[in-house]
């Protein structure tokens, strides 16, 4: 029994076994279908990608075929136009001669052919640009269709007796009708300039309102500035004096707090400030409700020096004379080619010439420092006191670095009484800054030299106006070179001063029409002078003087 079972239970197996076998065969089947499918497809697909890489194959050049391509050499497009054989030369000729009959086409009312004539312009100007931009030379190809179109139009031109005899004097009338436009314009600019130079700004002249308003309205500030008359320290020698002679408040305001701003001891400083009788009030009031770091300011109207009078000062006399007011203060002027910026009032207003009479405005002084109004103090200038003079009765900084600030620009050496009596190569020098021994100044009795010379000039013959003419002679002789960075001028009308300059100067001068105050400013070296203004204050804020 044991034998059979195992017998039978070996059948079993073999059947499962079997049974395992037949299904292993029938499943590949299936799986031969699939990949049937596959092989297929992914035969297609090769075939397709085939043939797509021989048709965008590109084509095999052999290196000897005609068709290879030789690169352009590159050529300097400034020697093929003035080649006289190249195409260009002969496009640009064409086009400038072109040009000029455009003109005359448009003068006769010619406009259809103006217009073909700037159409073939353009064409040759768009040749000539490609031809720069690639660095290649132009060919006759693509020349010649232009040439021969510009060749035709300019033919009808002078078949339409345009010829060339016409195109010269038509060119030559419009040259000088030009050169007369641009000299008219150069006229009107200079007349514009010294207007907007001369003229003082609606917001300046609100502040100097307000102020005679105040000045008027309050009894103490009169009072106060009676009593400041009487302070010894106005005729203290051993305190450091400055003089300013202005009409503008807010720039002597500039002048004084740069000064003390910059100065090692501010209460050592005491400033005399002279101005006219309008801007008085404004002035004083100023300087009364301010203070500037302890220092002392004098304010004094020019009207109180009875001394200063026809009879006394050749100025004086020559401004009441009716030609000299002419010269000066009328709107027309009979000579068109007189020099606009000679004719400033500004020129010849007393407050300007006060500075050949600083020993009689401060007769107890020895020695003080003259500052213009339109100055912006960097450093301590209490060492200029100290500066040995050598006897002489003026210090300052001399400009004949060029040629051109040399006495004979500033000087009529024709006359016999200028060139008999002064060397023309003397050194130029500026007012501005400048330091005045006034023991020397009286002893060469400085202030009969320079009526001597007003008195000469009484024609203006020896010079045209100004003050510094005047000073030259006054002074020649008389002055004491400073150091260059004592005094840094033109930052009203130089726009390249060196930067490094400028930090190193104890003076900077706004001298020229582009005052910092004006709108015409140069932008340049306006912060300079905004610094010292007092932005804060409410008198300034009403006139929006920022």
């Amino acid at each position: 029994m044991l034998r059979g079972t195992g017998h039978g239970g070996g059948d079993a197996r073999r059947r499962a076994l079997e049974h395992r076998r037949s299904a292993r065969r029938r499943l590949p089947a299936w799986i031969w279908w699939l990949l049937g499918i596959f092989l297929l497809v992914g035969l297609m697909l090769f075939v397709l990608h085939h043939n797509q890489k021989e048709q965008f194959r590109p084509p095999v050049v052999d290196n000897g075929s005609e068709i290879d391509e030789v690169p352009h050499a590159k050529v300097n497009f400034t020697e093929e136009l003035l080649s006289s054989t190249s195409f260009a030369r002969q496009l640009a000729d064409q086009m400038t001669l072109a040009k000029a009959y455009v003109i005359l086409a448009k003068e006769h009312g010619n406009l259809q052919l103006a217009w073909e004539l700037s159409s073939q312009i353009r064409n040759c100007q768009r040749l000539l640009s490609e031809g720069a931009v690639s660095g290649r030379a132009i060919t006759q190809d693509e020349a010649h269709p232009i040439i021969s179109r510009l060749a035709r139009l300019i033919y009808k031109a002078q078949d339409a007796h345009y010829d060339i005899s016409t195109t010269i004097v038509t060119l030559k009338s419009h040259a000088l009708a030009l050169e007369e436009r641009a000299k008219a314009a150069i006229v009107q600019s200079a007349e514009f300039g010294q207007l907007a130079a001369e003229s003082f700004p609606k917001n300046l002249h609100c502040l100097t309102v307000k102020l005679t308003e105040e000045w008027l309205r309050n009894p103490k500030h009169r009072s106060r500035s009676e009593e400041q008359r009487n302070s010894t320290r106005l005729v203290d020698n051993n305190l450091y004096h400055f003089c300013i002679f202005s009409d503008n408040v807010l720039a002597t305001s500039v002048v004084v707090n740069s000064t003390v701003s910059n100065a090692n001891h501010p209460q050592q400083l005491v400033f005399h400030v002279v101005t006219d009788r309008i801007h008085f009030g404004a002035m004083s009031t100023w300087f009364l409700i301010n203070d500037f770091k302890g220092c002392t300011v004098e304010v004094r109207c020019i009207d109180e020096f009875s001394w200063l009078n026809a009879s006394s000062s050749p100025l004086v006399r020559q401004l009441s004379e009716v030609e000299t007011q002419g010269y000066y203060y009328s709107s027309g002027s009979k000579n068109p080619e007189r020099e606009i910026k000679f004719h400033n009032p500004k020129f010849v207003s007393l407050l300007n010439h006060l500075r050949f009479y600083i020993p009689q405005i401060l007769p107890n002084l020895e020695k003080v420092v003259f500052l213009d109004d339109d100055v912006v103090v960097q450093k301590d200038l209490t060492q200029l006191f100290s500066i040995e003079l050598h006897g002489n009765v003026i210090g300052a900084v001399e400009t004949c670095l060029e040629s051109f600030h040399r006495y004979h620009k500033y000087l009529n050496f024709s006359h016999p009484t200028i060139s008999a009596k002064i060397d023309p190569h003397t050194c130029g020098w500026a007012f501005g800054m400048n330091i005045f021994d006034l023991i020397a100044w009286r002893k060469a009795n400085a202030t009969s030299l320079y009526h001597y010379w007003q008195e000469q000039n009484s024609d203006l013959l020896l010079w045209r106006t100004g003050t510094l003419p005047a000073g030259l002679l006054t002074f020649y002789g008389l002055m004491e070179p400073l150091d260059r960075r004592w005094h840094v001028l033109g930052l009203g009308y130089d726009i390249d001063i060196d930067d490094r300059l400028i930090e190193s100067a104890a003076v900077v001068h706004y001298n020229g029409n582009m005052k910092p105050w004006l709108k015409l400013a140069i932008r340049r070296y306006k912060y300079i002078w905004e610094r010292y203004v007092n932005f804060s204050h409410p008198y300034v804020r009403e006139c929006m003087l920022h």
